[in-house]
């Protein structure tokens, strides 16, 4: 992973999807960046895999293309019944310089869809998101460690090995490790359309 974040097999293919999808809404590049609120600088940068979109950016950007973030990630061929994801195959959405890392596992196809991820936070080290749209959701389980949820209303969550929770994802929030052990968990995110 690069030290921005993400892995370069997920900037090339976001990138790839996002030109082939502009492309084939007939949008120019200008066009897709007004949509998205974006500067064209920006959306070249992407679309060459050269930028390190945030995730609120790429959701953003998915809008105007009438999709979502995950379909952006999945094969632009018509879904099928069931997939399969073996063990690392998924690309790593988020990195940071201290080792910690999330993976969008998978994703349903219906809309608005909802998101699968896995993540590990190492000692000590923490996310902070952006709000989601408003009304989304976002479940957790913690497989290992202890999670340390925040939320801009000046809610803490303590979760240990085994806990769950749900909090609304569309304000500022952030994940923390505040031990000296790794934290795993999953997080099931449910956005509105």
């Amino acid at each position: 992973m690069n030290e921005s974040g993400a892995t370069p097999e997920f900037l090339a293919r976001l990138g790839a999807e996002v030109r082939r999808r502009r492309q084939a809404a007939g949008l120019t590049v200008q066009r897709l960046a007004d949509l998205a609120g974006l500067s064209r600088r920006m959306l070249t940068q992407i679309e060459l895999g050269q930028a390190n979109p945030s995730l609120v950016t790429i959701d953003k950007l998915a809008r105007p293309l009438g999709t979502d973030f995950p379909s952006l990630l999945r094969d632009h061929r018509a879904p099928a019944l069931y997939e399969v994801h073996q063990p690392g195959a998924t690309p790593g959405v988020w990195s940071s310089m201290r080792g910690s890392h999330a993976r969008l596992e998978a994703a349903t196809t219906r809309q608005p869809p909802a998101e699968l991820w896995d993540w590990v936070l190492q000692p000590g080290d923490r996310y902070d998101a952006m709000p989601d749209r408003p009304g989304s959701e976002e479940l957790f389980l913690v497989l290992a460690g202890h999670l340390t949820i925040t939320v801009d209303d000046g809610t803490t969550l303590e979760l240990d090995t085994g806990a769950s929770a749900r909090i609304r994802s569309d304000r500022h929030y952030s994940y923390l490790n505040t031990t000296d052990q790794h934290t795993r968990f999953v997080r099931v995110v449910h956005t509105t359309s």
